[in-house]
């Protein structure tokens, strides 16, 4: 598959089915993070990769109402970082940045390899550091749940979540958000 095939098929579906997780399959979504630009090379990110299945039941305990589909990840990915880890120019902050980037290449090959990587928002951040032992001075920016699309609906979707399970949800146009040699606002 090439990128754009992936960018093309990547989606953040909610329905799951259990995967297979081995020291080969996090050794290849960590590089494939690994390989990501940063600001100075400094590489600002932190993973932990969870899938033991007692470790996981306790990280769903930090999921927020609405994310109750994530019990049937295989595997949860913690994206932390902290800005002092990366470039401060300018009063610009590159960690948050740079670690986005690693975290899209890591979306991207699991997709290649037929996976669904979901990142959510939604769960309490300090639970997730005390479950993990991520020091407090992190940020956890997002988790990311892994294993493979079902054709099933999951039972515990909400009618929102149906319709994107459906249908790629809409994205908005590129005249919205893309502009030639100058920005122009538009309502």
């Amino acid at each position: 598959m090439d990128v754009n095939k992936a960018i093309q098929t990547r989606r953040a579906y909610r329905s799951l089915e259990p995967v297979q997780i081995t020291e080969e399959l996090i050794k290849d979504l960590a590089e494939a993070a690994q390989l990501s630009a940063s600001c100075f090379n400094n590489q600002p990110w932190r993973f932990v990769f969870v899938h033991d299945p007692e470790a996981l039941k306790q990280l769903f305990a930090a999921m927020s109402k609405g994310n109750e589909w994530t019990y049937t990840a295989s595997m949860v990915i913690a994206v932390f970082t902290k800005k002092e880890s990366d470039c401060m120019i300018k009063g610009r902050e590159y960690a948050l940045f740079d670690t986005g980037m690693a975290t899209a290449n890591m979306i991207l090959r699991a997709t290649e390899l037929g996976l669904v990587a979901h990142p959510i928002a939604g769960f309490n951040e300090a639970k997730v550091k005390e479950i993990l032992g991520i020091p407090e001075d992190m940020t956890v920016i997002t988790l990311v749940n892994i294993g493979k699309h079902s054709d099933t609906l999951s039972p515990v979707l909400n009618e929102k979540q149906v319709e994107a399970e459906k249908a790629r949800p809409e994205r908005l146009p590129v005249a919205k958000f893309a502009f030639i040699n100058k920005y122009e606002k538009k309502d």
